[in-house]
């Protein structure tokens, strides 16, 4: 059995999809109490193959919220995640994946030397970030629409923001061994992290946000806004072709001028329905069919029986491995995204 767990956008969003999470006693609570609120599984989910193959799965709410990340309620927010892993794996979930923030908390606060959880002792090959297959979708993303859009990947830059990330870097070295983009601009904030990273590329040329983002066919963005950083659509190419990787997904609302085509990135379509609700209360287009690649990393892992921590670490993703969750992905029905 698979896992996913999750979380949702905002406090206004916890408070408006209670009802349908089937806790009505959390629609008007703030966030004091969700903060003392413990995981929940709300979902029960099953999934068909192409091959024919029907797995389940469960999806459990961290009920974790971005606020407390803002609040500096950085020990709920550790707290939630964790306890929504000993959760799935009380409940006997053989791989579960972290989605969203729950990937980046776990990573960023060290929370691999929480082993211990009440009386669960943590076995972390059991979890997945989701990552890899997330940076093979963006990647494949990237690769089937510009060309649609009149960009020749051949003659393209390509600006990466957030290249030493997980996801980051692993689009960094799909673009650099599989594609023949002319250029790739590194953006990020750590400088020690983006010399190493060019190092490893063997090109490369780092860049701040400002100067890069006008010099880009492409840019990928797998990083989280700074607050007071706003992009200019104006000093964009045209065509230029955005992929937002973040989440939630804001850039659409953000970034509006012909000839900019934004996409949501780390997105996959299921061949077949899926039963569940989730992805609804998530407000995804076609809620039987669209999902976040991470989630998909754990279905594949179940159709699969790879019970194991595909992704997990941080800048650990090789091409290898993205080639091996891609072939995955398509044997299993699931296809990138391409309309936003």
């Amino acid at each position: 059995m698979f896992g996913l767990i999750g979380h949702l956008t905002s406090l206004e969003h916890a408070q408006s999809v209670a009802n349908e999470l089937g806790y009505p006693e959390y629609a008007n609570q703030g966030l004091d109490f969700w903060c003392s609120a413990p995981p929940q599984i709300v979902d029960d989910i099953t999934v068909t193959s192409i091959t024919g193959q029907t797995i389940y799965g469960k999806y459990v709410e961290s009920c974790f919220l971005p606020e407390m990340l803002a609040n500096r309620r950085i020990k709920a927010a550790t707290r939630k995640i964790i306890n929504a892993m000993a959760h799935a794996q009380k409940h006997g979930i053989d791989i579960t994946a972290l989605g969203g923030f729950s990937s980046i908390i776990f990573e960023n606060f060290n929370l691999q030397q929480i082993q211990q959880v009440r009386n669960v002792k943590l076995e972390f090959e059991r979890f997945t970030t989701g990552n890899t297959h997330t940076a093979y979708i963006i990647c494949r993303q990237l690769e089937q629409l510009a060309p649609t859009l009149g960009i020749e990947l051949s003659k393209a830059t390509v600006a990466v923001c957030g290249a030493t990330g997980d996801i980051g870097s692993a689009v960094c070295r799909w673009l650099n061994a599989r594609t023949d983009v002319a250029e790739i601009l590194l953006i990020a904030r750590n400088q020690e992290r983006l010399h190493d990273l060019q190092a490893e590329l063997g090109r490369g040329k780092i860049m701040d946000l400002n100067e890069a983002l006008p010099k880009a066919d492409i840019i990928v963005w797998v990083a989280s806004m700074p607050k007071g950083v706003e992009i200019d659509p104006n000093t964009l190419k045209q065509p230029c072709l955005l992929i937002d990787g973040g989440y939630p997904k804001n850039l659409a609302t953000r970034v509006q001028r012909p000839g900019v085509h934004i996409l949501n990135g780390g997105i996959v379509e299921h061949s077949l329905d899926i039963d569940w609700k989730i992805m609804k209360i998530v407000n995804m287009d076609v809620p039987g069919r669209q999902l976040f690649a991470c989630f998909a990393e754990s279905m594949l892992l179940e159709f699969e029986k790879w019970y194991t921590n595909f992704s997990w670490g941080r800048n650990r993703i090789t091409v290898e491995k993205m080639d091996q969750i891609g072939h995955a992905s398509v044997k299993h029905g699931f296809r990138p995204l391409l309309d936003s």
